[in-house]
């Protein structure tokens, strides 16, 4: 299975040391989140961001070389924490369905603990040069990617019913954007339905979309 490339390498820097880099660009974008969160990208200064990671101005200039680099990486890492926790369900899945089930399980869970930052994602990704929306762009397909991965595996195993290649593309991305729903209807949903019930409600949409290729 393929792994996100290391996109911090591409943002420059005159720093030498890499973990020191590295450890710097986790603090500011850990400092970088929470504001844009609480009061969006464009009311944020790159001077509050500094502040909140405990650094000067310009120590934030040794490591970022604007707000936009920082926004990517914000996303980059969130991209990261969605993926990771995915991976982790398929490489504890039994087999089976329970596969997929144990996947979307994960996903969806990720999904519910990362709202306020995959919302972040879809309203500040604008915000961010060509380039950048461009990378943003193919860490969601590579997310997806993995729920292609699983049912293929499940189709070849007999486990799933057959499924052109079409077909598998749509369910993965089904799969993604009702994660995503939570995030962007938490506001009616989280009042009627605990994260749980979401979970055995839209797993059952989904197995009986797929089980009807059977009929």
């Amino acid at each position: 299975m393929d792994r996100q490339p290391n996109h911090t390498q591409e943002i420059q820097t005159h720093i030498k040391n890499p973990e020191l880099v590295e450890q710097r660009r986790r603090q500011i974008v850990g400092a970088a989140v929470q504001l844009f969160i609480k009061q969006g990208f464009h009311k944020t200064t790159t001077r509050q961001i500094a502040g909140a990671a405990g650094i000067s101005i310009g120590s934030l200039y040794e490591y970022f070389a604007s707000k936009e680099d920082v926004l990517y990486l914000v996303c980059h890492t969130i991209h990261e924490k969605v993926e990771k926790g995915v991976t982790q369900s398929l490489t504890k899945a039994t087999g089976g369905r329970d596969a997929l089930t144990g996947v979307i399980r994960e996903y969806f869970q990720v999904c519910h603990h990362m709202s306020d930052f995959i919302l972040l994602i879809y309203q500040e990704t604008q915000s961010l040069p060509e380039q950048w929306q461009k990378k943003v762009l193919e860490n969601e397909l590579r997310i997806t990617g993995l729920f292609v991965e699983v049912l293929v595996r499940l189709v070849a195993s007999g486990d799933l019913p057959s499924m052109d290649e079409r077909s598998i593309e749509i369910a993965a991305h089904n799969i993604s954007v009702l994660g995503h729903m939570w995030t962007f209807r938490r506001w009616f949903l989280a009042r009627h339905y605990t994260i749980d019930d979401y979970i055995e409600l839209q797993t059952e949409f989904i197995l009986g979309l797929i089980e009807k290729k059977r009929q």
